[in-house]
């Protein structure tokens, strides 16, 4: 069974748990089968990387992917975390919607 996810890259989310709690990002990368998502600028580690062939070595901060249920879309005409659905337009196409506001995402 493939795991469903229904944020997509480019999607604005709001984390609600953990230690960037509040905080709101663009997703940068989802990946389903380990039901993840990378957020820029939230979750960093520091990660000590020994020199390679075309770049230095050091101390280089990274995203960390995160589980998708510590994150939820964030609503900006409603300032508030939200839930997607979907919902058919007038054409018959299938697309998301925002739980809290109804409107198309």
């Amino acid at each position: 069974m493939k795991n469903k996810i229904k944020l997509k890259k480019g999607d604005e989310v709001i984390v609600l748990t953990g230690k960037d709690k509040g905080k709101r990002g663009k997703i940068l990368r989802v990946i389903p089968e380990l039901r993840k998502i990378i957020v820029k600028d939230i979750n960093k580690y520091k990660k000590h990387q020994k020199p390679g062939n075309n770049e230095p070595g050091g101390i280089i901060e990274k995203d960390m992917p995160m589980h998708v249920s510590n994150v939820a879309f964030y609503d900006s005409q409603k300032n508030k975390p939200s839930r997607i659905g979907y919902s058919f337009n007038k054409d018959g196409k299938k697309i998301r919607v925002s739980k809290k506001s109804g409107k198309e995402v």
